[in-house]
């Protein structure tokens, strides 16, 4: 079971696909979501949920005051329980489903985004994360935070030019990296 941790929706589960995701822990989203309120801030912030499985990361957004999340999942059937998690919790005008992979959306996305929540399969290729970062980069406000997770038996990610790491934690297998844009980096 996955459960929105606090804000708005706090307590409220939240339908999980059956197979082919792995729903970010709760104790994961908390301490990822506390450094993110501390930070960066969320209230109003313009959220991108790449990779979004079940939207966890990205319901957990909204519920503490993102303005709107644009979830994007290339699986139908985690778009579709994503979809349900949107109409149950009421926030249809606040939040966009893409039925697409990752760089097909980025490569036509227009931000600016001020908050990026990635979280790939754990088996993605280095060059595809590589190339998702950099895709990511023109579409960033200039002082988005961006989350990537990865597993912990993975290589950390190489950073492109343009993003810089600003902390990274292990929680048991999972890896979250904070990262940042760095300021002279161009926008879209």
């Amino acid at each position: 079971m996955t459960r929105v941790i606090a804000g708005e929706f706090g307590g409220r589960t939240l339908a999980v696909p059956k197979t082919g995701t792995r729903p970010t822990t709760d104790r994961v989203r908390e301490a990822v979501f506390s450094r993110l309120e501390h930070s960066a801030g969320i209230r109003g912030a313009q959220v991108l949920d790449l990779y979004a499985g079940s939207g966890a990361l990205g319901f957990e957004a909204l519920s503490r005051g993102a303005s709107h999340v644009t979830f994007v999942e290339s699986s139908l059937p985690a778009a579709r329980v994503i979809e349900d998690n949107v109409r149950a919790l009421g926030v249809g005008t606040r939040a966009h489903v893409a039925k697409e992979r990752v760089a097909a959306h980025l490569r036509r996305a227009s931000g600016p985004f001020d908050m990026v929540l990635v979280d790939p399969p754990y088996d993605i290729a280095a060059g595809d994360l590589h190339e998702v970062l950099e895709l990511l980069i023109p579409l960033l406000a200039p002082d988005a935070a961006v989350v990537v997770e990865t597993a912990r038996r993975t290589r950390t990610p190489e950073w492109p030019r343009g993003l810089e790491l600003v902390a990274t934690k292990q929680y048991g297998e999972t890896v979250v990296h904070f990262v940042e844009r760095v300021p002279d980096a161009r926008v879209r």
